[in-house]
């Protein structure tokens, strides 16, 4: 079983994926470090601050790692905000019934109401060097088109309102894959 996380900065990605590993003892990977993989070996002329490109550049090299992951019956969680909506386009329905999608998303009220927690678990995970970029207004935006996009192009979304909890029982099916 594949799994995709997604969801826009801040939204828990890696901590979900993290609690995934934990419990399936699936390994993963991070788009983010990928993206400083690349970038930092200088295989691209991108920044850090170029998140508007990297999908471009990201999503044909994770895509054939999906399919090559599946046709050799392995597991794996892929997390990080470089998946597009329109996803299942790029995969056959033999693929598709082994990958599972999850876009994290938090609803407005959420962000309201739970800034200051937003900030403080930032790096509950991984150690962000710093978060001034994090303001209440781009996690405002960023989540309601993340949100309009699931909707678009029908994609599983977890709607965070309310209390922080999202269950980690995926339901993974553990079925012999024949491509």
């Amino acid at each position: 079983m594949i799994i995709l996380i997604t969801g826009s900065s801040h939204t828990g990605k890696t901590l979900l994926s993290q609690k995934l590993i934990e419990k399936y003892h699936y390994p993963s990977m991070s788009l983010d470090h990928l993206k400083m993989g690349l970038i930092r070996s200088g295989l691209t002329n991108l920044t850090p601050n170029d998140d508007s490109k990297m999908t471009d550049l990201l999503w044909p090299i994770v895509k054939e790692m999906i399919k090559t992951a599946i046709e050799n019956d392995q597991n794996m969680i892929i997390e990080g905000c470089y998946i597009p909506y329109d996803w299942k386009t790029y995969f056959t329905p033999e693929y598709l019934e082994h990958i599972k999608f999850i876009c994290l998303v938090m609803s407005s009220n959420y962000i309201e109401e739970h800034f200051s927690d937003i900030k403080k678990y930032a790096s509950v995970i991984e150690n962000r060097v710093t978060d001034d970029y994090c303001k209440k207004e781009i996690l405002l935006r960023d989540n309601r088109i993340c949100l309009e996009m699931c909707k678009k192009y029908g994609c599983d979304y977890i709607l965070i309102d309310g209390k922080y909890k999202i269950d980690i029982n995926l339901n993974i099916n553990e079925k012999v894959r024949n491509l």
